[in-house]
């Protein structure tokens, strides 16, 4: 396991002094929300994705902000003018972290603003895996007849949730889980300190491994990488609870999905909440097998894009990217 990366953020209401030299050129090499656009151009001179300037990104850019577009070794090595990238969301795994690193370009990500519109899908992926939301639901669409007494789910309160990663994310979920279910608290964050989440009462494993026998729903909020990548496997599904629910907001590769498939095949837990997959977005050809189990709702990567926090979310890269020109 290891930490999201935290960059320094500069919260999206924070009011910012529009000294810096107007001149300075910020590509937006994708779509963002009008509001944060017009932010953008408060600031700095800015070139927007359908501009045919925007082609030349890695002759004139002095910074760039993304969100989903993959920015390679080669990008960042031919970006000569390149002082900064702004990433909303808090993932940096598509950009050549490497790279950057050597060129001294940092990464001004925005960890923490879309916790809350995370959680809240945490919590409603598990409503509705609990109570079989999707099975039924498609089933009545499709015209079948669907009567109550063939419909039997499960109630959260008072169960047990498991959370691995207690960052910004885990702790909004905790707190979540704990006012709307009363529920029983596990928390696993070997980068937190002794005292962490004194406010939330909860047993702190030292490996989130054993926590399983103990949880009802275990949700993973970590990042990708080496340690991480198939972490949840056959032998981690065979420690949960029969009833368990497994819940991965975080990103596609941490869960081994054929694992998941046999495991909710054969019963071994009730069911799985995914808005990351290792395909995305996620299409019937590779997931016929996983959704046939009518035991899985996924989605395709939604956690941040609500409209409240996709405005946040990229006036805050935004201000980041601000506040570290502002101090060169």
């Amino acid at each position: 396991m290891a930490p999201s990366r935290i960059e320094p953020t500069l919260d999206s209401t924070e009011r910012i002094d529009t000294a810096l030299d107007s001149k300075l050129a910020m590509y937006l090499l994708e779509q963002f929300p009008p509001e944060a656009i017009r932010h953008c151009q408060s600031l700095f001179k800015t070139v927007l994705p359908d501009d045919v300037e925007i082609a030349n990104w890695q002759q004139n850019a002095d910074a760039i902000l993304v969100r989903e577009k993959t920015i390679s070794a080669a990008d960042i090595q031919g970006a000569r003018k390149l002082r900064a990238i702004g990433k909303q969301g808090t993932g940096v795994d598509i950009i050549d972290q490497n790279a950057c690193k050597k060129r001294g370009i940092p990464i001004l990500n925005t960890p923490g603003v879309n916790a809350q519109s995370v959680a809240e899908l945490v919590l409603s992926l598990t409503m509705g895996v609990a109570r079989e939301l999707r099975t039924i639901s498609v089933k009545q669409a499709s015209g079948a007849e669907v009567r109550k007494e063939h419909c039997c789910g499960q109630t959260l309160v008072n169960k047990t949730i498991g959370i691995v990663g207690m960052g910004n994310i885990g702790t909004a979920v905790a707190r979540m889980f704990r006012g709307a279910f009363n529920s029983t608290v596990y928390a696993c964050d070997p980068f937190a300190p002794a005292d962490a989440w004194a406010d939330i009462p909860h047993t702190r494993a030292q490996s989130w491994e054993e926590m399983l026998p103990h949880v009802d729903v275990l949700t993973v909020h970590v990042p990708l990488n080496k340690a991480t990548c198939g972490m949840v496997g056959a032998a981690q599904l065979n420690k949960m609870r029969p009833g368990s629910i497994l819940i991965n907001v975080a990103r596609g590769g941490i869960i081994d999905e054929d694992a998941l498939t046999e495991a909710l095949e054969q019963g071994r837990i009730f069911g799985a909440g995914l808005d990351c997959h290792e395909e995305e977005p996620p299409t019937l050809k590779t997931y016929e097998r996983l959704w046939a189990t009518g035991r899985v709702i996924s989605t395709p990567h939604i956690g941040a894009t609500t409209a409240e926090t996709q405005v946040l979310t990229a006036t805050c890269a935004i201000n980041n990217v601000y506040k570290y020109l502002s101090i060169l």
